[in-house]
């Protein structure tokens, strides 16, 4: 095995999907890829669980992709959330955002129907033959059921082009134990944003953010500062934002981002049932601390 190619350091946006008239508002998709590009972001990952995927038409899901990749043109990474709990329906996504030019994919393991162990090997293994860019796995058991264990990850980065997990299990022994086991063979991303300090210190390459959707600078200068060594900068950002890390999550995401985002002027607050707009008593709270936060809206 040749040494692995890493996807990106840094902050990587998990994107909304605006919608307008109930259709995807792509007007308003690529003004706000814009603005987190000019802002500083490290890559963005399109239709993953922010971006509302799963409630997208299959139609839908590869219009998103071919738009963001040929909107960012190259400025960034762009990574395709093509995950699902048919394995079948994966690959065939994977192979699509492959065609069209994305940068990686990220697998979430299969949900509802849930895996062995052997079969999130079998299913994740299966992908990443079909296709040849990058892989990354996605673990959050909060959402799925199901958590990729360490042992199956580090079976895993035996695959060329598995290179990546974001880990969103909340579990920092179990990340500790996934960094011991695999090395090098994979690099780790937070999916957690109020763990991001403290899986860079494990090793992390950046993390899979939903504050970076609106503080794309302030995630961007997390790492960037944690990278170069100036842990008191890192710690500052991540304990400043923590308030309002709580409170993007206090509803099921993305509800809470997708109110900040139509605050900020880049979307309609629409969202796809069984989704549903933010209580008005929590978007106050939420408008509030993204004012302390110095959001301009």
């Amino acid at each position: 095995m040749g040494t692995k190619k890493t996807v990106f350091t840094g902050a990587a946006a998990a994107i909304i999907t605006p919608f307008k008239d109930g259709k995807i508002d792509f007007d308003a998709y690529g003004k706000y890829i814009d603005w987190l590009i000019d802002n500083n972001i490290d890559a963005i990952v399109t239709v993953g669980t922010t971006g509302e995927g799963s409630t997208l038409t299959d139609a839908e899901h590869k219009e998103a992709i071919k738009f963001c990749v040929n909107h960012v043109a190259g400025r960034v990474p762009v990574i395709a959330g093509t995950g699902a709990n048919d394995t079948a329906y994966s690959i065939s996504l994977s192979k699509y955002a492959c065609e069209v030019g994305a940068d990686a994919v990220l697998l979430v393991t299969p949900y509802y129907n849930k895996a062995t162990q052997n079969g999130l090997y079998e299913s994740f293994k299966a992908i990443a033959d079909s296709i040849d860019i990058p892989c990354i796995l996605y673990n959050v058991p909060s959402r799925t059921g199901c958590n990729l264990l360490p042992q199956t990850v580090a079976r895993l980065a035996e695959i060329e082009n598995i290179v990546g997990i974001k880990e969103a299990s909340g579990n920092i022994s179990q990340i500790a134990e996934v960094a011991s086991l695999c090395g090098d063979k994979i690099d780790i991303y937070s999916g957690n944003d109020d763990q991001n300090l403290a899986i860079f210190a494990l090793g992390g390459k950046g993390c899979i953010s939903v504050l970076a959707d609106i503080m794309p600078n302030a995630v961007h200068q997390m790492y960037e500062s944690f990278a170069k060594g100036d842990i008191e900068k890192s710690r500052k950002i991540q304990l400043d934002t923590l308030s309002l890390i709580n409170a993007l999550f206090c509803e099921v995401n993305p509800i809470p981002v997708k109110a900040a985002c139509s605050a900020m002027g880049f979307c309609e607050n629409t969202l796809r049932l069984p989704l549903t707009p933010m209580s008005k008593e929590n978007e106050s709270k939420l408008l509030s601390l993204m004012r302390e936060n110095g959001i301009k809206f």
